[in-house]
């Protein structure tokens, strides 16, 4: 039985500045800045849907910016799913394959059809998805600090707060000495792993391989974004599990990847791949095969995190997410209240209907630098 739904009647997108608190460094340069897009739908009954697509500003981890993600949404994405006449997201995600790559603006409009079915019907997005768990693990992602010392420290840190996996960001010159600092200042017991964000090549191989003593979790994007090929041959080449991210686009990359033996462990950020139904396809995919899965994160407002938060409510998700709290990387979040990481290290999936946080209106139109509305077919 068809069930009837009120139709959107306002739709509008944003480009919003998120003030860090401090600068986040990784193998491919300096987050200095930070801005988000975010998609708003209200439907005839008053329903909210909200979806946040996290590009960077700077091209330096995948093509699209956060002012290309905007410009995107507004002339193309976002009038593609509103022209279907349809509210399901799966109808939504289908209307977008037109817009080539571009996962960002298509997640954050995918998103917004997600959280306004979500409020229509009264449920959580956990709900929707089918996710038993009420609470999801976490870790912490540290990036590349000015000594070895403070790294370690923060790492120390951070697992006395309750984090449950330590994340290293390193690159050439920064890489073994940091590691062994720290596996053993934490022990052999806790669960770390490293990330490249492709600053790597296969020359690098023999070095790499050198962090197989630390018994990783996994070493993730060694090499190349665009290189399956180099991956799977790494891969013979070492021990430690590789895990893919910014090679891992769509649905057949994973695929694909898999099936080469390119990498041994996923890491899944929904808006890179290109929203909630890409992403739930992934998941099961791992789930068949037996294939570690985590979800990443893209330094997302609250909004974002909702949907991610509800996705690692799946058995599939088998090891800690990176979702670092508004507290740590921001002045102040889009929700509020926010989350926060609980002394177990976990964080309560949002359990209240639709996107399951009360977004701060107030903030969004604080921040907003850029704003559009797109026509709907009854506003």
């Amino acid at each position: 039985m068809t069930v009837e739904r009120s139709p959107v009647v306002r739709a509008e997108v944003r480009l919003v500045a998120l003030p860090l608190l401090r600068p986040f460094v990784t193998g491919f340069g300096v987050t200095a800045s930070r801005h988000t897009v975010l998609v708003h739908l209200v439907d005839e009954a008053g329903n909210e849907g909200w979806g946040e697509g996290p590009a960077l500003d700077h091209p330096y981890y995948l093509p699209e910016t956060a002012e290309a993600t905007f410009s995107v949404v507004r002339d193309f994405a976002l009038p593609l799913a509103l022209g279907t006449g349809s509210l399901d997201p799966g109808d939504v995600a289908a209307s977008m394959l037109r817009v080539r790559g571009n996962g960002f603006a298509k997640a954050a409009v995918e998103a917004a059809f997600w959280t306004l079915g979500a409020s229509d019907a009264r449920v959580s997005l956990r709900e929707m998805f089918g996710g038993p768990r009420t609470a999801v693990p976490v870790g912490e992602s540290l990036g590349i600090t000015a000594t070895v010392e403070q790294t370690v420290d923060e790492a120390v840190r951070r697992l006395a707060e309750g984090y449950q996996r330590i994340k290293l960001k390193i690159q050439p010159g920064w890489d073994v000495d940091v590691v062994a600092a720290v596996r053993q200042a934490v022990g052999d017991e806790v669960m770390l792993q490293v990330d490249a964000n492709a600053v790597y090549t296969l020359d690098d191989a023999d070095h790499l391989a050198r962090l197989d003593e630390f018994e990783l979790a996994c070493i993730e994007q060694p090499l190349g974004w665009d290189q399956l090929l180099e991956h799977a041959e790494l891969q013979r080449r070492m021990r430690t599990p590789i895990c893919l991210d910014e090679s891992l686009r769509s649905v057949e990359h994973v695929r694909h990847a898999l099936d080469l033996d390119a990498c041994r462990n996923v890491n899944l950020k929904p808006a890179r791949v290109g929203g909630i139904s890409a992403s739930l396809q992934i998941a099961e995919i791992c789930r068949q095969r037996g294939v570690p899965l985590w979800c990443g994160g893209m330094m997302e407002s609250g909004i974002g995190r909702a949907g991610n938060l509800a996705l690692c409510s799946l058995p599939a998700f088998t090891d800690p997410a990176d979702m670092s709290p508004a507290s740590v990387l921001f002045e102040s979040d889009l929700v509020d209240p926010t989350y926060e990481v609980d002394p177990d290290g976990t964080i309560a999936v949002p359990a209240q209907p639709g996107l399951g946080f009360d977004v701060r209106l107030d903030r969004v139109e604080a921040r907003a630098v850029q704003r559009a509305a797109v026509p709907t077919p009854v506003g």
